[in-house]
Formats: C-alpha cells, structure tokens, sequence
C-alpha cells in the first residue's frame, strides 16, 4: 500500500528532476542522469512537516558548485516546492 506522504514525495521528486534538468539544458549542459529522491517528514497531529532531496547527477562539463547552485535553484522554485510551503533541504552531487 502507498500512503499519501509516499505520493507527496514521489510528486515532489520527479517535479524536481525535470526542473533541474530543464534548467541545466537551458544553460547548454544537459544531464545523462538525475536520480531523485525525497523523504517527506509526517509527524501525526501536525501533519507534513518538511521534505528532504537527494539528488545526484550526471552532468558533463560543469562543476560540483555549479551544479550545487542550479539544484538550489530547482528546489526553489520546482511548482512542487512551492505550493508545499514547508521546509526543504537538499543534498545534491555530481556522480
């Protein structure tokens, strides 16, 4: 069985890699890979209480900074983020 925070997380997960991986083609350095993954953080009575991405890539031709800041960047504004209003942290790497 799937649960609801399960959804969530693979909604925002997936949001995110297209996000990164549209901006990352814009910039001309389009990725061989993005994997994603986001756990969603439930606490009973309170709700959904943040959401945490992991994501690494393969991207030629760009640095570990640079693509640090082009994940910032989706994770900041992918419309899943966004209309979660809740805190997000990330932890992104070239692979």
């Amino acid at each position: 069985m799937t649960n609801p925070e399960e959804l969530l997380a693979a909604a925002h997960s997936s949001c995110f890699s297209m996000a990164l991986s549209l901006a990352l083609a814009q910039a001309g350095n389009p990725a061989e890979s993005i994997q994603t993954t986001a756990a969603v953080t439930f606490e009973a009575g309170k709700g959904v209480l943040g959401s945490h991405l992991l994501v690494s890539a393969r991207v030629p031709g760009i640095s570990e900074a640079e693509f640090e800041a082009f994940a910032a960047d989706a994770k900041d504004n992918c419309p899943i983020s966004k209309a979660l209003g809740i805190p997000i942290t990330i932890e992104a790497e070239l692979a």
